[in-house]
This record gives structure tokens, sequence and C-alpha cells, in this order.
């Protein structure tokens, strides 16, 4: 695997493994990573522990099902010798990061995510009240810094997550970041100090002349200047960065790569998800997906063959200015407000496009499938590699937290 990366700037994204992936998997976020791989150092993880808490009580599939999804990426055009796979689980470094993450953030800042209160309010078939779940934006803010990715790709639904990320990101650096302190003569570092209000932290131990003293080494000064800063409160040295120090960042803070993915309708006009029942899979026969499309909904408005219809309130049109050609998509855009063509036709039409599109993801998916072994060696290999890059990171937390 040739991962000749290190002059990009990094992203990190990664995805439950729910198994075999759908259209809207497709089209929200897998077709971006494909993109996206040739311009960044590209990481992206199988988030099973993120499976566990929604999801705790079933793991019978976890195996199966990620090996789908990762040979679903694989055949949708995600390079290894690209992007780097990885599994979460794997790597116990992101609990650890998790953990000590955790010391830090205030319960509020996890109550007020707002996929938090939602799922809250909308999972009713399982009990999901318990710490895990609370805190998965924390490991999810694990995986992101572990990495030190530049960007997050994400949609607008995930932003909160990422400025979640930067404000854990922002408080860890102000707990445990080393100061800067400028090379400069006694007197300068006395100078700096007071500006900012810390020598009268070193007086409380040091005493006043402490820092006057010429005959003292800089070096030693420095060094009270730092024990000073940090045993400060948080507040307080905020409020000494602020006004003229600078520390050394541990984590810097990510931002999110905001990607737009067209609305893709599942066959009962919501959303596509595996949970409605409402999908079309990467891996559906040609004839299975006629079948899916002949039973979607479409403009609620058109009864009867003779009725004119109205394209932009129809879930079939919008696969169509998804997956057809610009002649197609202009003739169902005209012929269906004059009633030229019928539902049926129009989802005839949109099924030999969609097929066509599906037909080299399917014929890229038959060697993984007749050689299994070939999806976990990528894995494998993705997995020493992200080990080895968490490995470093956590060298250098537990070293700022002094757990060396």
């Amino acid at each position: 695997m040739n991962h000749n990366t290190s002059q990009r700037p990094r992203i990190l994204s990664g995805m439950r493994p729910t198994g075999k992936l759908h259209l809207g998997n497709l089209v929200g976020a897998l077709q971006n990573w494909v993109k996206l791989q040739d311009e960044y150092d590209s990481f992206h993880f199988v988030a099973d522990w993120h499976m566990l808490t929604t999801g705790y009580e079933d793991t019978l599939d976890l195996h199966q099902d990620t090996w789908e999804m990762v040979t679903d990426w694989l055949a949708c055009g995600l390079d290894p010798a690209k992007a780097t796979f990885f599994v979460q689980s794997r790597l116990p470094e992101h609990a650890e990061l998790h953990l000590l993450l955790s010391m830090v953030t205030p319960l509020s800042w996890l109550e007020r995510v707002p996929t938090y209160k939602e799922q809250l309010e909308n999972i009713k078939d399982h009990d999901i009240n318990t710490y895990g779940f609370l805190g998965y934006p924390l490991l999810q803010a694990a995986d992101i810094l572990m990495y030190k990715p530049r960007y997050v790709p994400v949609g607008e639904d995930q932003v909160p997550h990422v400025e979640l990320t930067r404000e854990v990101a922002r408080r860890f650096n102000l707990a445990y970041g080393k100061l800067i302190l400028p090379q400069t003569p006694a007197n300068g570092l006395h100078g700096l100090a007071t500006q900012v209000g810390i020598a009268s932290s070193v007086s409380k131990t040091k005493g006043v002349s402490f820092l006057l003293d010429g005959s003292i080494p800089a070096g030693q000064k420095a060094e009270a200047i730092q024990q000073a800063f940090d045993t400060a409160p948080l507040e307080l040295k905020a409020y000494y960065l602020n006004n003229g120090l600078s520390n050394r960042e541990i984590f810097p803070e990510p931002e999110a790569l905001l990607t737009s993915a067209p609305r893709l309708p599942g066959t009962d006009g919501r959303k596509m998800s595996k949970s409605y029942g409402n999908a079309i899979y990467l891996t559906d026969p040609p004839e299975a997906v006629s079948k899916k499309l002949a039973t979607m909904v479409t403009d609620p408005a058109r009864k009867r063959r003779t009725d004119p219809g109205n394209p932009d309130i129809c879930p079939v049109f919008d696969l169509h200015k998804i997956f057809s050609a610009q002649g197609t998509i202009d003739r169902v855009n005209r012929e269906c407000r004059t009633a030229e063509i019928g539902c049926l036709d129009c989802k005839k039409l949109v099924a030999g496009h969609l097929n066509t599109f599906l037909a080299p993801i399917q014929e890229r998916r038959i060697p993984y499938e007749q050689n299994p072994q070939k999806v976990w060696d990528v894995l494998e290999e993705g997995t020493a590699k992200a080990r080895s890059v968490a490995q470093t990171t956590m060298a250098e937390v537990r070293a700022a937290v002094r757990l060396t």
C-alpha cells in the first residue's frame, strides 16, 4: 500500500457498520470521500464502538456488517492506496483519549448536542438512556483529535459535533498546553509576566524579588512562570493567554468541511434509511431495483394517468436528477407536467439509469466476494498505520497530563 500523503492536509471521517450500504450512504458521504481522497491525506474508520451507543444489545452481525460496509467502500472507488481504512475498536488509544477528555468536558456541553436530544425523543424501541450514549459526541471528538486532521467532512447536521470537538480541544489545550515564552533577558521575562499578572502568582511562592534578581538564570524564572500558569484556574489561564502569552497546543482545532448532498428519498418518500425499510442497496440486482421503484410514491395529486403531475414534489424525479442523463431529466420534467408520460414509465426510465449506474460498482465487488480475506487485509494494514499515529498522539497527551 502506498501512502505518499504526508504533504497533504489530513481529513478524517467514519461510518457505523450497518452492513450493506444503500444509495443514501453513497450520495450522502461515500461519493464525497472518493473525491476527497485525491486531495487529502484521508483517514476513514469503522465506527463499531459508536454502533454500540444505540445498538449495544445486538452485536450478532457486527463482524459481517463490517465486512459488507468496507467492501462497498472499495467497490465504490475508495482506494486503500490513497486512503487509510481502520477499525475503531482495534485501537484502545481511542478509549484512553475519550476518558481523558471526559475529565475536562462539562456535562452541559454533552446535554446540549442537538442529535442527543433528537434521538432521545425518536428512538423508542430500545433504551438509550445510557452513559455511553450521552458521551458518544465526546468519543467522536476523541476519534477526530487523535489524528489531528485539518478538516472533518460533514453535512450540516453534523457541524455541532465538530464545534464541540473544537471546544474540547481548546479546553484541553488550556488545561495542559505548555507556555511558549520568548527567549529574552531576565528583565524581559519579568516584564512579560508582570504584563499579564503571572508575577503575582510567582511571588506567592518565590517572593517579588525572585523575578527581579539578575543573578537567577532566565530559564529558572521561566520554569517558575510555567508552574504558576499550570496551577492557575482555567479562567485565569484564559485571561493570561488573551493578554499576551501563548501556549503550545496539543490538539489543533479541526474545521468542518461542509459537503452538500442532494436529498435522496426512499421508496416511501421519506429520507432513505435502512431502519425505515425504504432503501435501495448498492448490491440490489436490476430486478430488485425495478421492483422497489415500482412501489415508490410519486406526486400525491396525480391520481389518474391523464392527470398532469408536478415533478418538483415527486420523489421519483429526485432520483432522476441524481442518476439520469440530462436528456431524460428534461423529458420527464416536461412530459410529466402535460401527462404525456405516466408514473410507471417514469419509474422504468429511472430504473434503467440507476441499474446502469450500479453495474460497475457491483462488478468491482466481485473479487472481494470471491476472496473475503482481501477486505480484512486492507483493514489490517490501515489499522496498523492508524495505530502508529494514535500511539504518537497518546505519548504526547500522556506527557502533557504528566501520566508518563
